[in-house]
């Protein structure tokens, strides 16, 4: 079993980061043939998620429908002043499993993993494990 930290580089407070091809280029540095990636985000203000990538409102459609639900500021009593991105983050979960077929990642033709923050700009991490099988 192989593993690797990434480092990745959020420019707004909130955004979806495809990562797709960061997950791949993993694969195939580990010579994946057959098994899982196992994808995680160390943050409790951060998500992972996989999504449609072909539109890119979706990913704004998604964001604007957290704000609505979980908007910044609504009597929340964590003092940091990131409540919202805790929930989000809660919501969306920290990890992904994705099967590895052939040495591709096995999703949807629309489909694209998406690394979600919620309390940026930040430099984060997200680890991977390659898991033959």
């Amino acid at each position: 079993m192989k593993a690797e930290e990434l480092q990745i580089v959020s420019h707004s407070r909130e955004e979806l980061i495809d990562i797709t091809t960061l997950v791949e280029a993993f694969v195939n540095k580990c010579n994946l043939v057959d098994g899982i990636v196992l994808i995680f985000v160390p943050h409790t203000t951060a998500a992972v998620t996989i999504n449609e990538n072909s539109d890119p409102d979706v990913k704004c459609d998604i964001l604007y429908k957290l704000n609505k639900e979980f908007p910044l500021s609504d009597g929340y009593r964590h003092a940091e002043g990131n409540s919202d991105a805790h929930i989000k983050s809660s919501l969306v979960g920290p990890s992904l499993h994705v099967i590895v077929s052939n040495k591709r990642l096995l999703l949807g033709i629309w489909q694209g993993i998406y690394f979600c923050e919620f309390d940026g700009p930040r430099t984060r991490k997200i680890y991977l494990k390659a898991m033959a099988g």
